[in-house]
């Protein structure tokens, strides 16, 4: 026996609506804002684009460890010119990718990438007691007995050893500052004499808080000299018009998908519509708080998530179609369309998510943010059509607006 309408649950359904909309108009716009929204990368926004080479120096290799060195000085640098969510990452062996959207002080910014670093130990009354040139090595140690805490091992050279004996009997049981380009980034106090050039540096550490600074010493200790390959100013404009178009397309392919779910599905067309504004409404904001830039392609992996999301919902009405062709009743047919057409649902997306897992691990740049986007678009598109559309669905049951097989287009049911 199918409910009569019921006026309470009816309302109630129109605001859950009238909410989603809402929600889903808000979160475009607070994506859409310049400075909190979503970031965009530097093909929408504009920037500074860089690409340099790491040459070897005092007949040292370049190898994977001097480029994490050197990316990460160059982050140090970066964050100084105050660059929201610049891209610093290696490129093949040798190469760093520099791209920082936004930016205005162009040249401030190649001539701060491009400076060599300078490590250096300073005793407390402001005088330099050594170099990075003489720091050997340093490594970050897990815990040993005497202390609770991880700590950085360092190691100078025979001239380092000689002059750091000298400076921690000196200033026994005072701070000795460790500077990076400027910039403290650890104060240890001297707690003995260190006669043969190993000492540690001991603080209440987390290991990847050691293994952060060990990372910024050795950066010092090998100094990488850093040649400009490429290096272009890229303008906003055309990114900024290619973000405006993508967004009309995105929106008239929408409103088309609407109309033809409507058209061809009825009242169950119309709750896959508002199901599709929550679900574009959980995609804007994870890209909104998620630590990702979005970038065209990236664009292009949410449009294809959109329509993902709609082929869920086709599969789902066709399911109950052929349900209530079978002659089962209008609750019947929407329970056991959802359950068939779950497993098709499942493989369809899992294969795609294990595409975008092995795009986002061996590629890099533009197509991380196609596989990024998309991954996230897939995720909330299941959710939406498997949990959501389902909930919205036995709601509108309940409140007496399913009554017949009409509700997905079937007619005489």
């Amino acid at each position: 026996m199918n409910p009569k309408i019921n006026p309470g649950r009816v309302l109630i359904l129109a605001v859950l609506c009238l909410l989603i909309i809402g929600s889903g108009y808000y979160a475009f716009q607070n994506a859409a804002d310049r400075e909190d929204g979503i970031r965009r990368g530097l093909d929408i926004a504009g920037g500074l684009y860089v690409l340099m080479e790491a040459v070897e120096t005092e007949g040292r290799e370049v190898d994977e460890d001097t480029i994490d060195r050197a990316i990460q000085i160059i982050r140090m640098r970066v964050d100084e010119l105050g660059v929201a969510e610049p891209v610093i990452a290696a490129q093949g062996d040798d190469r760093i990718r520099i791209e920082l959207p936004d930016l205005e002080e162009v040249e401030q910014a190649r001539a701060i990438i491009g400076r060599t670093a300078l490590l250096q130990f300073i005793g407390p009354d402001g005088e330099e007691i050594l170099t990075g040139a003489n720091l050997v090595d340093a490594r970050a140690q897990r815990v040993i007995e005497q202390s609770p805490y991880p700590f950085v091992s360092i190691e100078f050279d025979s001239e380092g050893a000689q002059i750091f004996a000298a400076a921690t009997e000196e200033y026994l049981g005072q701070p000795i500052a460790i500077v990076l380009d400027g910039e403290i980034i650890s104060e240890p106090v001297v707690h003995s004499v260190v006669p043969d050039g190993h000492g540690s540096i001991t603080g209440t550490f987390t290991f990847e808080e050691a293994a952060e600074l060990a990372l910024l010493l050795r950066s010092g200790a090998l100094p990488v000299e850093l040649r400009e390959l490429e290096s272009r100013m890229i303008g906003p404009t055309l990114g900024q018009r290619t973000e405006e178009i993508a967004v009309y397309a995105a929106g008239i392919g929408l409103a088309l998908v609407l109309l033809f779910m409507v058209i061809f599905y009825r009242a169950a067309g119309l709750i896959a519509g508002i199901a599709l504004v929550f679900y574009m409404t959980l995609v804007l904001w994870a890209l909104t708080y998620l630590p990702m830039t979005l970038t065209l392609p990236g664009i292009a992996g949410l449009i294809l998530s959109i329509g993902m999301a709609v082929d869920a919902n086709v599969i789902i009405f066709e399911r109950i179609k052929d349900e209530l062709r079978s002659g089962r009743t209008p609750r019947s047919a929407m329970e056991g369309g959802f359950q068939r057409a779950f497993r098709a649902i499942l493989d369809a997306n899992v294969t795609t998510l294990i595409v975008t897992i092995v795009l986002f691990s061996l590629a890099s740049g533009p197509v991380r943010g196609f596989a990024v986007t998309l991954f996230v678009g897939i995720i909330c598109s299941m959710f939406t059509a498997i949990v959501f559309t389902r909930l919205l669905m036995r709601f509108a049951f309940r409140a007496g607006l399913i009554r017949s097989g009409a509700y997905v287009g079937v007619r005489g049911q």
